[in-house]
């Protein structure tokens, strides 16, 4: 195939996971049309076939397809004061090993397509003490707010990464979602598959299970509740509330144009992350808790719901 390239893994990247490898070095690459590339073999690793989550060794040739619309962009080091202000205004826990930000709803983790400010263009304004930057381990959708960690050194960057992964890391989702459940607490067990931009219910999809529990309710035209997604799958609670005929307001994806019924309410999605239980990672009980973004609680007291934790 002409353009077809090939690279060696520098020793810098010994260790480093294919899709992280991607991330540093075409980091406008989506994640989407990696897994294609993956999916249909054009990326390969000392030929053979790669996944994702592949883990990189120093000399290995990577094959990679051509990639001119998804060219490298060069990554901005020199965050601007305001910038550099407004991500240390969101850090909720620091200590040796992780950063712990509560990120507002509209702030994608990553750059993209039409995405030039992110977190992970920020990073360099928290490294605080370190001379190297923190590590994003995992990501969380640029529309939810709430909880994203970060690691502060290698070790705990695969720490976290292979904790992530393995679902080690218990996490509580706050939702307020238009119409009610038919039970007060349960699980949605319901296979997801990737159609198009979206994640739909269907048999041939991946396991998917939610948790939740109903917190209050505005009799059957409004539910608060927490979800807690036992799997990780891509828009998980978004898709299974929609399923669950709860679709969560302020979702333009998995609501659609329905939610213009509520035009008293913010049109920001009310997802939000918001409790880690990272004790799994840690020699002591360590659960964080980030607090609810100010549309979100101006939403709830306009409805008459209140937030208990149970």
């Amino acid at each position: 195939m002409s353009g077809v390239s090939f690279v060696k893994v520098k020793p810098e990247d010994d260790g480093i996971r294919l899709n992280r490898w991607f991330l540093k070095e075409y980091p406008s690459l989506s994640l989407g049309r990696l897994q294609k590339l993956l999916r249909t073999k054009q990326i390969k690793v000392d030929g053979k076939k790669a996944e994702a989550n592949t883990r990189l060794c120093a000399g290995q040739e990577l094959r990679l397809p051509p990639l001119d619309n998804e060219k490298a962009v060069k990554v901005q080091d020199n965050v601007s004061k305001a910038d550099s202000s407004f991500i240390q205004s969101l850090v909720i826990f620091k200590d040796d090993n992780i950063i712990v930000l509560n990120k507002p709803s509209g702030l994608a983790v990553q750059g993209g397509t039409n995405t030039d400010r992110h977190i992970d263009g920020m990073l360099e304004a928290l490294k605080f003490e370190n001379t190297e930057k923190p590590k994003l381990v995992h990501r969380i959708d640029k529309d939810t707010s709430g909880i994203l960690v970060l690691a502060r050194n290698r070790r705990y960057a695969e720490i976290l990464t292979k904790a992530f992964r393995e679902h080690q890391l218990p996490k509580t989702y706050l939702v307020l979602t238009a119409g009610h459940m038919d039970m007060d607490e349960g699980d949605i067990k319901a296979p997801l598959l990737k159609v198009g931009e979206k994640m739909q219910v269907d048999d041939e999809g991946k396991k998917a299970v939610t948790h939740f529990e109903v917190l209050d309710t505005v009799g059957e035209k409004f539910t608060l509740l927490s979800a807690e997604p036992l799997t990780g799958r891509t828009h998980q609670i978004r898709a299974h509330m929609e399923y669950a005929s709860c679709p969560i307001l302020g979702d333009n994806k998995y609501f659609g144009q329905e939610r213009k019924r509520f035009p008293e309410l913010s049109s920001k999605l009310h997802l939000h992350a918001y409790k880690i239980d990272l004790s799994a990672v840690y020699n002591k009980k360590l659960v964080l808790k980030a607090p609810l973004p100010d549309y979100f609680k101006k939403d709830l007291a306009f409805l008459g719901l209140n937030f208990k934790e149970k």
